[in-house]
């Protein structure tokens, strides 16, 4: 009724369609003024303190208590953001010391691969908005870690590679749940996907988007899909890739 009412009002040319019309357009374009720096900037200054002051209150009286709750094991100085994190499924999560879990993220134990799937988080690491943790059986993160916004973690694929045995529900082979292990100082880029289980040894740093699949050595970045070490972290090779760059050039 009130669609048939609408299409009507604007493909007639009655005049109270017409008013209706120009009524329609002045309420959706109408906008005030720009109002003097002497109102505006007070106004703006109260509305950002008390914003400041209710999302403190509420990071630390209700999300925070909240997802340390979760914890089996948490630390000394650990901290969220204005969000409750979406933790589903029964497993263990621990936690070190000062670490930050940033924006929301989503965090699923899966029971039917073992009995406590564990993620652990070592002190001083920092886990962004957006990732996503999947654990069926185990993920460790090291410590000093910067995991930046939509990570995607996950040990199992959730389904078996066998078309058949999707079609009957099966769970996945045991042997395609295999944990991941993340290594002390290490750098993940935005969007990054680390698949079941990889290795990425210390002072790595993986690029934003990288698709990692096998194990990364030490100190080594990498790139691309599937991701693939293209230079060193170390000052030497930092500089002989730059060399190789000039000489390209």
């Amino acid at each position: 009724m009130i669609s048939e009412l609408r299409h009507s009002l604007s493909r007639s040319d009655h005049r109270l369609a017409h008013v209706a019309r120009r009524t329609r357009r002045f309420v959706s374009t109408f906008t005030l003024p720009a109002v003097s720096g002497r109102l505006a900037r007070p106004a703006l200054w109260l509305f950002l303190a008390v914003r400041g002051v209710a999302f403190y209150l509420y990071r630390v009286f209700v999300c925070e208590p909240l997802f340390k709750a979760s914890c089996r094991s948490c630390g000394r100085g650990v901290r969220t953001d204005v969000y409750i994190h979406w933790i589903q499924g029964r497993g263990n999560l621990i936690v070190g010391d000062d670490v930050l879990m940033d924006g929301k993220c989503s965090i699923t134990f899966a029971a039917r691969y073992a009995s406590d799937p564990t993620l652990t988080i070592g002190d001083h690491s920092g886990i962004g908005h957006g990732c996503r943790f999947s654990i069926g059986k185990r993920i460790t993160i090291g410590r000093h870690c910067r995991i930046a916004s939509d990570v995607w973690m996950f040990d199992s694929s959730g389904h078996p590679l066998d078309a058949e045995a999707r079609r009957a529900g099966l769970a996945a082979a045991d042997a395609d749940v295999r944990p991941i292990t993340i290594g002390d100082n290490v750098w993940i880029g935005g969007r990054a996907i680390i698949h079941p289980g990889v290795t990425i040894g210390d002072h790595a740093v993986i690029s934003a988007g990288a698709v990692v699949m096998n194990d990364v050595p030490p100190s080594a970045v990498v790139a691309g899909n599937p991701a693939r070490a293209v230079m060193g972290t170390s000052r030497a090779a930092v500089e002989r890739a730059a060399e190789r760059e000039r000489l390209r050039a």
